[in-house]
């Protein structure tokens, strides 16, 4: 029996480690496998810590295998980004994912996601409420709430429902389980207990966040990567490129506008907030200008549906046996370390990283190329 997590740990805080002790409790000795986001996050942002950190802090927190969420998926949109995390979950035989969550009622999470999936009155409110200007979660939002009666908004809410969905849609064996989440993800306060968001913005205000993080975290908040480093690089490409509609999340028009903002624009907050609608999310846009700096295309989305590898970033002993107990029932190609020509995600991950280091830590290019299992049978 494994337990999986499906997290982006930017930063790794106190609500996090609560989170994992939880699992401890509820699945005692069991091996916790995570799912991890590399070096930029689902809303669009960068991981102010590099991807290797983040591994080697969740391995002290008590992860036992550590695997990561390719940047395809990464990045995208929940219901994208949750079919990629379960799905390796699910090819790495884990029979529980546990989430944190606002409402932490799983029966009412698969109820909605049932909703989503099997009633066909769904897709004609979302679509109504679109046509009348609500964003996409909006409109999610209140079709659910016409049908069930359910109020859902919160964000961990939103994405356990696409976690459920990923499960029922694909006949998976995994058993969703929730956890109570117990911040206030609204909350810019520093506290015991707050948001990741809430400490990255009091990182970048040099206020200290030492009370909101394990004392083991303190030493890895250095040399922070933060979205403004990358903006001259961004914008270059948006003044200089012709073709922005090629990129994954520009729609039609959404490159005249870009184009006309963006010698205005200093600086990403400056850029999404002239762009931001009723209809274009914050966290929508911020997606849109990641793929734009990094390239990432329409096609090239297209064309990575599938879970091609599982790669190991890292794992404790217990982890080890895991692996060694599980390598031959899993049906894609374990890798520990970049092979060239292997797949064009594997390709593009990389790219990324080269990217990510553009201002910081050239060196961790190099970890690409390392092997992190160190053992010629997972090779």
């Amino acid at each position: 029996m494994a337990v999986g997590v499906i997290a982006e740990y930017n930063p790794f805080h106190n609500g996090h480690l609560l989170h994992l002790s939880e699992i401890k409790k509820l699945f005692p000795g069991q091996e916790i496998i995570l799912v991890l986001s590399g070096n930029f996050t689902q809303r669009g942002e960068v991981s102010i810590i590099n991807k290797f950190k983040k591994c080697e802090i969740a391995i002290k927190a008590g992860v036992d295998l550590v695997v990561e969420l390719p940047f395809v998926f990464a990045t995208q949109s929940a219901d994208f980004f949750s079919y990629g995390a379960v799905t390796i979950l699910e090819k790495l035989h884990v029979d529980y994912l546990i989430f944190g969550s606002e409402a932490n009622c799983i029966d009412d999470l698969i109820a909605i996601a049932k909703c989503q999936i099997n009633n066909p009155e769904f897709d004609k409110l979302v679509k109504i409420y679109s046509k009348l200007g609500e964003n996409f979660p909006t409109a999610l939002s209140k079709a659910v709430y016409d049908l069930t009666k359910k109020n859902i908004k919160a964000p961990n809410d939103l994405l356990g429902i696409s976690y459920v969905k990923t499960i029922l849609q694909n006949n998976y064996k995994i058993k969703p389980i929730c956890i109570k989440r117990i911040d206030n993800y609204h909350s810019d306060e520093i506290s015991e207990v707050c948001s990741a968001t809430a400490i990255r913005k009091a990182l970048k205000q040099n206020i200290n966040v030492s009370k909101a993080v394990p004392n083991f975290v303190l030493p890895y908040l250095e040399n922070l990567h933060y979205l403004n480093d990358y903006f001259p690089l961004l914008k270059y490409k948006i003044i200089t490129d012709e073709d922005l509609e090629s990129y994954q999340g520009v729609d039609e028009g959404m490159d005249k506008k870009l184009k006309q903002v963006i010698k205005q624009s200093n600086n990403y907050e400056e850029l999404i907030m002239k762009i931001k609608s009723k209809r274009y999310t914050y966290n929508r846009i911020s997606r849109m200008l990641l793929h734009i700096l990094v390239g990432f295309t329409k096609r090239e989305a297209s064309q990575s549906k599938n879970i091609e590898y599982i790669r190991i970033l890292g794992f404790n002993e217990n982890g080890r046996s895991y692996l060694n107990k599980y390598k031959k029932k899993i049906d894609v190609k374990i890798l520990s370390k970049f092979i060239k020509d292997f797949s064009s995600i594997l390709d593009f991950e990389v790219k990324t990283t080269q990217i990510y280091c553009l201002y910081k830590e050239n060196n961790i290019v190099d970890e690409e190329f390392k092997n992190h299992l160190g053992k010629k049978e997972f090779m």
